[in-house]
């Protein structure tokens, strides 16, 4: 989840984070950007409404959107929040690549991920249909919005 913290770092110091398919390598990090950045620029939808006219702050502390984010999970601590990592020059590589307007273009314009921990993907995420099954990176599904969305 190390590159959340570095986006949080990037907005902190000049007002612009990414680990959140972590051991999936540079493609996952970059994967995880690209969604990113696809909720922040996204005209329409949840995702325009909290970001408000491209705050990737709002986007990565959205409640229940990114565990990395949360020192708590289930009223539990989690010792894998972006509090707790050391950033590297590649995670600020690559957080810099999506700042710069980059995109991994096998992810398109998928605005959710997860790791369904089992080997296939579900059809539709997230369970109010407004998304819809793109590819799989690794152990992770990813989602382009549906007609759906814009009412979300």
């Amino acid at each position: 989840m190390i590159f959340y913290g570095i986006f949080r770092k990037r907005i902190n110091s000049k007002n612009s984070t990414m680990r959140g398919t972590g051991g999936e390598g540079d493609n996952g990090m970059k994967a995880a950007a690209t969604v990113i950045m696809n909720r922040v620029n996204v005209s329409e939808g949840e995702y325009a409404r909290i970001s408000q006219g491209g705050n990737i702050r709002n986007i990565i502390f959205q409640e229940g959107q990114f565990d990395c984010a949360r020192e708590t999970i289930r009223n539990q601590y989690n010792p894998q929040n972006i509090y707790n990592m050391n950033p590297t020059e590649l995670h600020y590589y690559i957080a810099d690549w999506a700042l710069a307007g980059n995109r991994l273009n096998e992810i398109g314009e998928c605005l959710w991920y997860l790791n369904p921990f089992r080997p296939s993907c579900g059809s539709t995420f997230p369970s109010n249909g407004s998304g819809t099954f793109h590819t799989r990176l690794g152990d992770h599904c990813f989602y382009r919005p549906t007609s759906k969305y814009s009412q979300t």
